[in-house]
């Protein structure tokens, strides 16, 4: 059966969402934390991120002496899922409750498998920081816009990973950051492991609501009034970096292509300006792949793109992909 490639993108309720969105900010931010404090510490924060599944938000595998446990955020049938790699595991239903008590059932709930983990109960990235185990103001769950705003998620993943494709620099997975509560993916030019043109989506409450973000750091001279496509993506000077709201390329005849337009247009202007060697980084136009079948008596000894080093352990920086940013996003 062929892909619905014509399916319209969904419509994001974004103007009534708000008390939906922080409630579940801070759920994330617990479950992250959980990640951050157990996963083996990669370069970036790469070890902290969740990423979007066919379901919701996971935290993939993390481990926990000789097993491992992952937790899930399932947004169709609206609930929490624990599950270890021993078989046990725990369910906690998404309800209009709060954060205190979801903090209070996740802990206990993790006891209960036997992972003992403490974790800092201060929010971060938010202007208002009410420590999740006393945060009983935080206590909304529309089922309906939860969902909706996972599935503006699927939407997004599927693009950004579509135009990551492409490059053969480093380059960072496709992941979400519970601290900004925002989809994000970056390339690197090579030359500083600081140096990175950034994309993503960010489910936003204001004006004009949901939108695909792109900047690069440093901020190269001219950057702010490069033109860029498709005529819709402005320069927001607040934020400091490209704006393209959902809205716009969810009524597009073509959303892919107009997400995909907007992602080249933004990382061809910020590598040009900032003198980024593009032949080196995009000398092949796609991802080399192995062959579908390999001959039983023919084993590649590894993978083609394992030559590549792996991240380097470690980082001082922040939990958040605006590392160096000047100017931090206003919060959901």
């Amino acid at each position: 059966m062929s892909p619905e490639t014509h399916e319209p993108w969904p419509e994001l309720p974004w103007r009534e969402w708000r008390p939906t969105i922080e409630t579940v900010h801070m759920w994330t931010q617990i479950v992250g934390k959980v990640r951050m404090a157990l996963a083996p510490p990669l370069n970036h924060w790469w070890h902290a991120a969740l990423y979007v599944t066919s379901r919701g938000l996971t935290t993939s595998p993390i481990p926990y002496g000789r097993r491992s446990f992952q937790v899930d955020f399932d947004f169709i049938d609206h609930r929490l899922l624990v599950r270890d790699s021993q078989g046990a595991s725990l369910a906690i239903p998404f309800r209009a409750h709060s954060v205190a008590l979801f903090y209070q059932e996740l802990r206990e709930g993790l006891r209960g498998l036997g992972v003992d983990v403490a974790i800092s109960t201060r929010p971060v990235e938010v202007a208002h920081a009410i420590p999740y185990d006393v945060d009983e103001e935080h206590a909304t769950y529309d089922p309906a816009q939860a969902r909706a705003m996972w599935q503006g998620l699927i939407q997004a993943d599927r693009v950004v990973k579509a135009f990551q494709s492409g490059f053969t620099g480093k380059a960072s997975p496709v992941h979400f950051f519970w601290g900004s509560f925002d989809l994000a993916a970056a390339r690197y030019s090579g030359a500083s492991p600081r140096e990175e043109f950034s994309i993503g989506w960010w489910p936003s409450c204001e004006p004009p609501g949901p939108s695909f973000y792109a900047y690069t750091l440093p901020e190269p001279d001219g950057i702010r009034s490069a033109r860029v496509r498709p005529a819709e993506a402005a320069f927001d000077e607040h934020l400091g970096e490209f704006i393209l709201p959902y809205e716009v390329v969810a009524s597009a005849p073509d959303p892919d292509a107009m997400a995909h337009e907007f992602f080249q247009s933004t990382y061809e202007a910020g590598a040009d300006l900032g003198n980024w060697d593009r032949a080196a980084l995009e000398n092949h136009p796609s991802p080399r792949r192995p062959p579908v079948e390999l001959p039983s008596a023919v084993v590649p000894e590894t993978p083609p793109d394992s030559r590549e080093a792996a991240p380097r352990e470690g980082s001082t920086g922040p939990v958040h992909r605006h590392g160096a940013h000047q100017t931090p996003r206003p919060k959901a």
